[in-house]
């Protein structure tokens, strides 16, 4: 192809040609494209219009006569439809635009109240924080924060105050040193070695064991003298040798005074003086103590300093402890014998039996008064026992030679054994005060006060002028029955109209008095600190709490929330706590416990609380290793901030407006089953964590996955296999509420939840689920078991139940060791050793809260319960239980605490026990 000055083409036309070419038939298609349309259109029409309306062919017909035609009928009767339906959405649609503008109006308006809503709020904070700042300071006004003071101890030589004018001029204001015992001080007691005073080798061997091993056992001993509060010497009982007599009042003040922290007058020291016989030296009779007080059996009156000298019991028990099972029980009340007294004062025979009988108490007072009353008093107990109404035994003569005693003293008859045999089957047993009136405390009749207390013979304590044992602090009157001499006449009728309840009563207090501060040599000595400890206004010690040694595990996947579990229907239980897992309140009154909460503390047997603890503190327990607990305080059952109506139900019931619980659960080996409960712990309201107590030697496995319920889930080890590590008090528990349940046991939210109201009501109560209760088997004299369902029940099992930490502490440290014994001998019972603890300390039933039949978990393995021996075992367990107590302290109750909610399947024949309340 050639360019030149023309384009030609591949036939060699010009490149012009063929561009018009191109135009022209451009130009004849759009004439085709748009004319020829028109024109058609334009024909069309006018050939309607020329052959008139009755014979359009293209146009609209007129009078809807295209309608006439039936294949379009059906399209017309929807065209028409159709525009109806339209024409109503238009209109909704001009309302919905309406109401769409109105809204918006109040949109704006909304969010104009809500920034101005906003502006009050920030205002009303402001004056909140100044308000609380404003408080702030005056509470740093009223009450600053105060730390505790710095302990100042005296110099190691400081030379003390003058001497006494007087042997009797002292007492706790004027002879004890409280700078050595600050409040804060803790109690430090420094006990002399008895090997470094020269008559410590004359003391007893056995007393001289027993108190180094009671020594041992106590938390408030120190090795430290300079930083002690008190400093104890044992001073006897010192062994009778005829090679080695007793060293002079001379003497012995000098070996006195030598003393490394004697300290020229001795203050802030104690004497004790442990008698293991009915006639004891009292060789500190004649001795100047000086400012050091005195502890033991026998005081004259010129000797005994009221409020600073203590009067102790005897020790009987010097290295075994007794045996509760020889003790006879507290039931029957009414014994063989109304009043024994077997005795002999040589003084009083010879003008009692071979004079005349006297006269009457009426005559005799119209003379001169008698000038020894023991002479009426054998006359008289002669004659009642003469005249046979009742049935008594009463001996002034010893068969056998008497023990020996201190002049105007009844003398003991016959060995420990006889005596405690004749006491056994004696409802009374009479104690008969010295003659003398200077002797206001002797070993004699503090040993017949303790063999009576110990059988269960009601102690009556003939002579007013006398002084019981710790006196100051136990209300003796609660157990033993204190007659004037004068009043011999009339002892006979003031023993018959005491009831049957009564007797029990009294009966069941010396018990616990017997048990509490006599019975052992540790008891004897933690009662004497106690003593000196209470008057001086120190608080106790914490109570031991078990160290919870943990078993690392790791959670798994989140646990989700059962719906069955977590849907509480339609109770109300009050508003849900969100806030995260916080403690019981500590209490803060341990500092300023008055006068009387100590009376109170001490002189509390089993009966219905008065004071019930926050943690480790124990107004019930008197030994220095439980007595008055630890670091927390009292708080009364009944008080506390309840407030009206409506805060009473934010508070979910109870006095404490927010409290949480804390699960205990004791598993062993069946780690599937124990996942499942603790997911279905998910959710829970107020809880606060999860101990779960391993009882397998054989830990958890590595790949265990635990489930993330959101809360705290300590594992913790045991060191043996026990069921009694159930009630443990572990220190991993925070709160005071604790919900024991089993491993297997399926209960729901709502059921917990109803339970742990109940018991913030009632507090010193087991409220549980599954009841039970005991009965006597006629046939066979003996308590059953008994798991049928009944309208009285007596003991709520803590497979689910709720209780107190306090009776966690009570049960593994104050509850008889027998009892647990039999428990780890069994693997069985805990629950009625739990029970039987707190029916005794509180003389009340449990509280059962009826669950929704869902306790046991459905496809759950085998359990114990369901072997027949395990209930033979718990036949066996109740007894020895009572054998242990002395009496049965189940009591049987019909009550039950129930939601009218909660719709109970009941048996046809039990529907008429219960009733709505």
């Amino acid at each position: 192809m050639q360019r030149s000055g023309g384009i030609i083409g591949n036939n060699g036309q010009p490149w012009v040609l063929r561009r018009v070419r191109l135009t022209w038939l451009s130009f004849m298609l759009f004439f085709i494209l748009v004319f020829f349309p028109l024109i058609a259109h334009y024909y069309l029409t006018t050939i309607d219009e020329a052959g008139g309306p009755d014979k359009r062919i293209f146009g609209p017909r007129p009078g809807g006569e295209l309608c006439e035609a039936k294949h379009v009928q059906d399209l017309c009767r929807i065209r028409e439809s159709v525009s109806e339906e339209l024409l109503q959405l238009e209109s909704k649609r001009q309302e919905l635009n309406g109401e769409i503008a109105r809204l918006n109006l109040r949109i704006e308006a909304c969010k104009r109240s809500i920034d101005s809503a906003k502006q009050d709020l920030l205002q009303l904070k402001n004056v909140i924080s100044q308000t609380e700042h404003s408080y702030k300071e005056l509470m740093a006004q009223n009450q600053p924060k105060l730390s505790l003071p710095v302990r100042l101890l005296p110099d190691k030589d400081d030379p003390g105050y003058p001497p006494p004018k007087s042997a009797q001029s002292c007492r706790l204001h004027s002879c004890f040193d409280y700078a050595r015992c600050p409040l804060t001080s803790g109690f430090p007691v420094y006990v002399y070695d008895t090997g470094s005073y020269p008559w410590g080798e004359k003391l007893d061997p056995l007393v001289k064991q027993a108190f180094a091993s009671s020594v041992k056992s106590s938390v408030y001993v120190t090795n430290n003298p300079n930083i002690a509060c008190l400093y104890i010497v044992l001073v006897g009982e010192i062994q009778e040798s005829p090679s080695s007599p007793p060293a002079s009042p001379s003497d012995l003040e000098k070996q006195l005074k030598a003393l490394p922290y004697w300290r020229l007058d001795g203050h802030n020291h104690l004497l004790v003086h442990l008698s293991r016989k009915s006639l004891t030296q009292n060789f500190l009779y004649n001795v100047s103590t000086g400012r050091a007080a005195v502890a033991q059996s026998t005081f004259f009156e010129r000797q005994y300093r009221e409020g600073f000298d203590m009067v102790v019991s005897p020790l009987v028990h010097a290295l075994s402890e007794p045996n509760f099972l020889e003790v006879p029980p507290q039931v029957p009340v009414k014994r063989k014998y109304l009043f024994t007294f077997q005795g002999e004062k040589v003084e009083s025979l010879r003008s009692s039996l071979l004079e005349a009988p006297p006269q009457s108490f009426e005559e005799e007072m119209e003379g001169d008064p008698p000038a020894d009353y023991d002479d009426r008093i054998i006359g008289t107990l002669k004659a009642v026992q003469d005249s046979h109404l009742d049935q008594v035994l009463v001996e002034f003569t010893c068969k056998n030679q008497p023990k020996t005693s201190l002049p105007t003293e009844w003398a003991l008859c016959g060995e420990r054994e006889d005596r405690l045999e004749v006491l056994k089957v004696s409802t009374f047993a009479l104690v008969i005060s010295p003659g003398d009136g200077q002797l206001v405390a002797s070993a004699g009749c503090s040993m017949r006060l303790f063999e009576a207390l110990e059988v269960g013979a009601i102690p009556v304590v003939l002579g007013d002028h006398s002084k019981l044992p710790y006196h100051h602090l136990i209300r003796w009157s609660e157990a033993v029955i204190m007659v004037p001499k004068p009043r011999i006449t009339e002892l006979h009728f003031l023993l018959r109209s005491i009831s049957d309840n009564d007797l029990l009563a009294m009966r069941r207090q010396g018990r616990f008095l017997w048990e509490t501060y006599f019975s052992t040599s540790e008891s004897i000595f933690s009662t004497i600190l106690a003593s000196v400890r209470t008057s001086i206004q120190i608080p106790a010690a914490p109570i031991r709490e078990e160290p919870a040694q943990e078993i690392p595990h790791k959670a798994g996947k989140l646990a989700g929330t059962d719906a069955n579990m977590a849907d509480n229907g339609d109770l109300d239980l009050g508003p849900v706590e969100v806030e995260p897992p916080y403690a019981s309140p500590r209490f803060l009154r341990n500092f300023t416990y008055t006068a009387a909460d100590v009376y109170r503390t001490w002189n509390r047997a089993p009966g219905p609380f008065h004071l019930f603890p926050h943690t480790p503190l124990d107004p019930v327990l008197p030994s220095e290793a439980k007595f008055l607990g630890s670091g927390t305080g009292f708080r009364p059952i009944g008080g506390g901030s309840g407030g009206s109506g409506k805060e009473f139900q934010a508070a979910l019931g109870g006095n404490v407006p927010r409290e949480q619980f804390t699960v205990v659960m004791l598993t062993y080996e069946r780690e599937e089953v124990l996942m499942n409960s603790l997911e279905r712990l998910n959710g829970l309201p107020y809880l606060n964590k999860v101990v779960v107590v391993w009882n397998s030697p054989k830990p958890p496995s590595d790949d265990l996955l635990w489930p993330d319920i959101g809360l705290p889930i300590v594992v913790v080890r045991t060191e043996k296999n026990s069921l009694n590590n159930r009630f443990l008090p572990w220190d991993a528990v925070e709160t005071e509420a604790i919900l024991s349940i089993d491993d297997d046991a399926h209960l729901r939210h709502d059921e917990i939840m109803f339970g742990f109201r109940v018991w913030r009501e009632a507090r010193d109560r087991i409220v549980g689920f599954p009841g039970r209760f005991h009965a006597w088997d006629v046939n066979h004299q003996s308590w059953l078991y008994n798991s049928n369902y009944s309208c009285e029940l007596s003991m709520v099992l803590t497979g689910a139940a709720f209780f107190h930490k306090y009776y966690a502490y009570l049960y593994s440290y104050v509850m008889p060791q027998a009892i647990r014994d039999m428990v780890d001998e069994y693997i069985n019972c805990e629950d009625i050793a739990m029970n039987f603890l707190v029916s005794h300390i509180t003389r009340k039933p449990p509280i059962k809260v009826t669950s929704r039949w869902t306790f046991r978990c459905p496809g759950c393995p085998q359990a114990l319960s369901h072997d027949d021996s395990h209930f033979h075992e718990r036949h066996k367990c109740i007894n020895f239980f009572v054998k242990v107590y002395g009496y049965m302290p189940l009591l049987y109750t019909q009550f039950r605490v129930d939601s009218v909610l909660f719709k109970t399947r009941l048996p046809h024949d039990k529907t008429k026990c219960f009733k709505f309340i």
